[in-house]
């Protein structure tokens, strides 16, 4: 709902907006399995819910309206978004489960604290992206394209495409090689004809 730099959030009006969609938030987590009215919500709720999209809830996020599911997109259950600032997520994109993406965040100059200033950064997660359970995505992150993300992983800097990366704070190891397309897990062998 915001682009970048330093705002505060007293607006009677962006609280308003808010309220609303805290609404479509709780009708849409209260939805049984199978009910047809998920999907409408789902692309009520979101910026954007492409073609075969799917997020198990519970979700929890300040605004929705401000997060893009790419076609194809997948969130295990208890992603949080912390969508002040838009998130964009890629086609094919996979999030593990109790993921965190965080645009928001807070000046370190306590005056400005105090008057409940903040500051949003979008977040870009390219196409084929691969996010592992507990990782935490800070505002301003890019993830490039086909990327891993391990699990527990807290992100401060841009991953760039085609890299498999872990930790906290998270590092590239390396590039997605040849061993990749051979072992899908350790030395655990892609069958044959796969």
């Amino acid at each position: 709902m915001h682009s970048p730099g330093i705002y505060f959030c007293s607006d009677p009006e962006m609280g308003a907006a808010q309220q609303e969609q805290m609404r479509l938030l709780h009708e849409l987590n209260a939805t049984m399995p199978g009910d047809p009215r998920r999907s409408e919500l789902l692309h009520e709720f979101f910026a954007e819910f492409g073609e075969g999209a799917y997020v198990e809830l519970p979700v929890h996020a300040n605004w929705g309206c401000s997060t893009h599911w790419g076609a194809h997109s997948y969130a295990n259950f208890n992603l949080t978004l912390v969508d002040d600032g838009e998130i964009f997520i890629g086609d094919h994109t996979m999030i593990g489960p109790n993921v965190t993406l965080v645009t928001t965040g807070h000046p370190v100059r306590p005056d400005l604290r105090e008057r409940i200033a903040q500051f949003s950064e979008p977040i870009h997660i390219g196409r084929n992206v691969w996010i592992g359970a507990n990782v935490t995505v800070l505002p301003g992150v890019t993830i490039g394209d086909n990327s891993v993300i391990g699990a527990c992983s807290l992100v401060t800097r841009d991953v760039p495409a085609d890299s498999v990366a872990f930790g906290s704070p998270c590092r590239v190891v390396r590039e997605i090689n040849d061993h990749d397309r051979e072992y899908y897990w350790r030395d655990r062998r892609i069958p044959d004809g796969i």
